[in-house]
């Protein structure tokens, strides 16, 4: 969109020809008046607090190797366009003792919601410490128990852990509104501020750089690479784990996309729970005939909407029934089309039971065994007190920090619900937002930068298939494209909640760490 250049111009005339009438009405009263106005509004900012920051020595073992590291655990402050402080920002940065600023690889990690603090992924993947998941149980009831974390990545790159705006630690401040952060493009613009202001002040603008995402921290990763690629700042590789990066699916109607993507998620469910009649004994090769089936099929026959044949809608039903374990009359009584959250109310009807939505290997009970959907989210409720427990434990007694209110693992009323979705592009603003084109020219104009996807098969907030079909259809040059690359584990959203499925994604990374960043 192009501004006009009349009304600037005609706004100047106006000052300038209405400057001798009024230049004489500055008068005492006035200005007092415009003190006081300003002492009012001065007195609506919130507090500005210093940064603070403390530092601390560990040491770790990983693969077998000790890494002494030292722990930063602090805030920044970032401006806006006037030089004003509008965001105190927390973060934990793990440096190597062994490592060169100049050579050694830093990685920005985060999580999404959007309104998630980064709690998840720096008490559960690889920071230094972890708490001990149970897989697909919850975890019990305090003392929680944390320990060194043999699968960290601390061993190929050095850490940074940045909780978003509103979240954990991070407040805002000065006269900072949640509508300047609270949406696509302000939040990009927010953590670019962050890390470019990080990478200065320690000295890590010729470190390989990375960006790790979770859930919309894979939406925000996709818009934020760009933009600090477009600033200058170049990147080697991005992470994405449990990927969202076109929201057009969920938001449109009758758009039948969605329940493609959803069903080989949801035959992994009903695999793990035992409702595939003659079930194979691998996941991944049942998953591999899900998704052709998914692709072609299924495709077919819901494109034709309401003009598909009685016949043709008892074979796919049928089909159906064998890859997530509802029945052939239900699944025609819905049109061949499961929602999610019905899917995850039915699956386990029969035995009271719900399935989760971050990880659908995980059971809850209703006390409404007749509803049409959970009530809530059994995976969510398993561990969020054992991570939040844990994190102020470690932060107080290791990190030594004390931060000056109650640590928010989430903010979702607030920052969720306000969460601005329309983006500026060239045709206006466009709402539910599709951020592929992001990365995608991010990864034309630096062709080195690499992409990692790593999918869980249980997730059902995330489909893996959803994120095959986004990152397929980027519209690459081969050249390009081969710089993708996926891995899928026996996990959920929160892969690292299975100790096995953190092992194996670890491994998938430490490569992909060396092939994109090689340490000499």
């Amino acid at each position: 969109m192009h501004k006009s250049l009349f009304a600037p111009l005609a706004l100047a005339l106006l000052l300038v020809m209405g400057a001798p009438a009024h230049a004489d009405d500055d008068t005492p009263k006035d200005a007092a008046k415009t003190a006081q106005t300003d002492k009012d509004s001065k007195k609506d900012e919130l507090p500005i607090p210093r940064e603070h920051a403390v530092t601390s020595k560990h040491s770790v073992r990983i693969g077998g190797r000790t890494i002494s590291y030292k722990a930063t655990a602090g805030t920044l402050l970032i401006k806006d366009d006037k030089d004003k402080p509008t965001v105190s920002v927390f973060y934990v940065a793990y440096t190597a003792d062994s490592g060169k600023p100049g050579k050694r690889p830093v990685t920005f990690m985060y999580n999404g919601g959007p309104g998630s603090s980064s709690m998840w992924l720096h008490m559960g993947s690889f920071g230094p410490v972890r708490v001990a998941n149970r897989g697909d149980q919850p975890i019990p009831p305090p003392p929680y128990e944390t320990v060194p974390n043999d699968y960290s990545l601390l061993d190929k790159t050095d850490l940074v852990f940045i909780d978003a705006p509103g979240t954990g630690y991070s407040q805002l401040v000065g006269a900072a509104q949640g509508k300047d952060f609270y949406g696509v493009d302000q939040d990009a613009d927010a953590f670019a501020k962050f890390i470019t202001r990080y990478v200065g002040d320690n000295h890590r603008w010729n470190s390989p750089k990375f960006l790790f995402g979770e859930s919309y921290g894979t939406t925000r990763s996709a818009v934020l690479v760009k933009v600090l690629q477009d600033q200058g700042m170049e990147f080697n590789g991005v992470v994405l784990m449990s990927s969202i990066l076109d929201f057009n699916v969920w938001a449109a109607t009758g758009v039948d996309h969605a329940y493609i993507v959803n069903l080989p998620s949801e035959a992994a469910i009903a695999w793990y729970h035992n409702k595939i009649p003659n079930k194979p004994a691998d996941v991944a090769s049942f998953l591999a005939g899900v998704r052709h089936f998914a692709d072609t099929d299924y495709t077919l026959a819901l494109a034709k909407g309401d003009a598909i044949e009685p016949a043709e809608a008892d074979r796919i039903a049928n089909q159906l029934s064998q890859y997530i374990g509802l029945s052939p009359t239900y699944i025609k009584e819905a049109n061949l089309r499961i929602d999610p959250s019905r899917f995850r109310k039915e699956l386990l009807r029969d035995q009271r039971r719900t399935v989760g939505r971050l990880d659908g290997r995980f059971e809850g009970i209703d006390p409404d065994a007749a509803g049409e959907t959970p009530d809530g989210d059994a995976a969510s409720d398993a561990a969020t007190g054992a991570y939040l427990a844990a994190f102020n434990q470690y932060a107080e007694s290791e990190l030594k920090y004390t931060g000056d209110h109650a640590y928010l693992p989430n903010n979702y009323g607030v920052i969720n619900r306000g969460w601005d979705w329309k983006r500026k592009g060239g045709h206006g603003f466009t709402q539910a937002p599709y951020v592929g084109t992001d990365l995608a020219d991010a990864m034309r104009r630096n062709p080195h930068l690499k992409v990692f996807s790593a999918n869980g098969y249980y997730d059902l907030a995330t489909p893996f298939h959803a994120t095959e079909f986004d990152l397929g259809h980027l519209g690459l040059d081969p050249a390009i494209r081969k710089n993708i690359e996926f891995g899928f584990y026996p996990s959920g959203h929160m892969i690292y909640f299975d100790v096995d499925a953190l092992k194996q994604v670890k491994a998938d990374l430490a490569r992909f760490y060396d092939e994109t960043a090689p340490q000499s």
